[in-house]
């Protein structure tokens, strides 16, 4: 939802692709990484930390890097097919309308959908209560080659149950570790881990849910819990930190973002990815056939 502060300009005025990389004063690898100085209490929803530039020029600019974005998928995903285990997991965390849901769309649609593992999370079915919590998480885990999505995640089980008294603390302080072991096991294995907790503010969130109530296009997309949890949002917020602080690791760091402007969220995890896909160093994989033969036999079929 626009603001009146939102800042403006129109999209015939956006800087050419090396000026619009240079509206980033500071990486979102950097600026939005969770330290031990982090506070949930201190963000403002509606800022845009380190990008420098107009609404317009994010906007442009996520369509510029969706681009390479795609292209750096591209590679993951062709070196996936040729047996490269590495993978690349999302986890997007965040309360009802945060914009879970609209990253999904906005930012992994930018990409080939082969190569993408997207799973959502709900409230555990019958078979899964069943099982240990993470029993469910294993079996979306991304596959070699693919980028994985998890809209919801294994910290569910320390958020929610918390909030809501779910199960004792006794069940779910132990989680922390348990999750900590468990991500430092998918990273040795080559899953490079990106934990994106998206905040909006009261007031923002309020706003979204009332579209939702007055678009019958939308009227989908509308929970009655969701009015019911924001009753919680100061317990929510204690649990969100409290989960950031056991689980921020060099090898599963947490990126904390501010999401009242939805084109600076998108942008921001964009660029993560980015960074992320960067790291690996891709390159195409080499031909596991005779090129100059079946060159040859092309051209005398």
């Amino acid at each position: 939802m626009a603001k009146s502060s939102e800042k403006s300009a129109s999209p015939e005025n956006v800087e050419s692709k090396d000026e619009k990389l240079s509206l980033w004063s500071t990486p979102p690898s950097k600026i939005l990484r969770a330290t031990d100085s982090t506070r949930i209490e201190d963000i403002d929803f509606d800022e845009t930390p380190g990008f420098e530039g107009t609404k317009a020029e994010g906007q442009a600019l996520l369509l510029e890097r969706g681009k390479h974005l795609s292209a750096l998928q591209e590679k993951l995903y062709a070196n996936g097919r040729a047996g490269d285990l590495r993978s690349i997991l999302l986890v997007l965390q965040g309360m009802d309308t945060a914009g879970k849901g609209g990253m999904v769309r906005n930012v992994i649609g930018m990409v080939d959908p082969q190569g993408v593992d997207l799973a959502s999370f709900g409230v555990p079915t019958k078979e899964e209560k069943q099982h240990h919590y993470l029993w469910r998480i294993r079996k979306a885990l991304p596959r070699g080659g693919k980028i994985g999505v998890f809209d919801r995640s294994h910290y569910e089980d320390v958020l929610v149950v918390a909030v809501h008294d779910l199960v004792p603390r006794q069940v779910w302080e132990p989680r922390f570790d348990e999750i900590n072991a468990f991500e430092k096991d998918l990273a040795e294995q080559g899953t490079l881990i990106i934990k994106v907790a998206l905040f909006v503010s009261p007031e923002e969130q309020r706003a979204r849910l009332q579209e939702r109530l007055d678009r019958p296009d939308k009227h989908w997309k509308y929970n009655p819990g969701d009015v019911t949890e924001r009753g919680f949002l100061p317990q929510y917020r204690i649990a969100y930190q409290r989960a950031i602080d056991r689980t921020n690791t060099d090898y599963a760091p947490w990126f904390v973002i501010p999401a009242d402007r939805k084109w600076y969220s998108r942008l921001a995890v964009t660029e993560l990815l980015i960074d992320a896909l960067e790291q690996l160093e891709l390159d195409w994989p080499a031909a596991d056939f005779d090129v100059e033969l079946e060159k040859r036999r092309l051209a005398e079929s």
